[in-house]
């Protein structure tokens, strides 16, 4: 039987809460956090986002998000703020 590290464990606990906190399903917060380039990050904040509130790390990565998303060139806000 495969064990898997507790980081691990803790990432899928983080995933599955997150989604649910979203109204989205497990899938579409991995392909959104994927695509933001965030799985390194979250990961490597395992040590603080367990032991703290999820609620933290919910608004850490919802910040995070929203700062990529800002500086994404196909989004109105970029479009207007930064290109010009």
């Amino acid at each position: 039987m495969m064990k898997i590290s507790n980081q691990s464990e803790f990432f899928i606990f983080l995933l599955e809460k997150y989604a649910e906190q979203k109204l989205l399903s497990a899938s579409e917060v991995l392909k959104q956090w994927q695509e933001k380039g965030l799985l390194d990050y979250i990961n490597g904040m395992y040590e603080q986002y367990h032991t703290e509130r999820l609620e933290n790390a919910f608004d850490d990565i919802d910040g995070k998000i929203a700062e990529i998303t800002l500086k994404e060139p196909d989004t109105p806000f970029f479009r207007k703020f930064v290109a010009n």
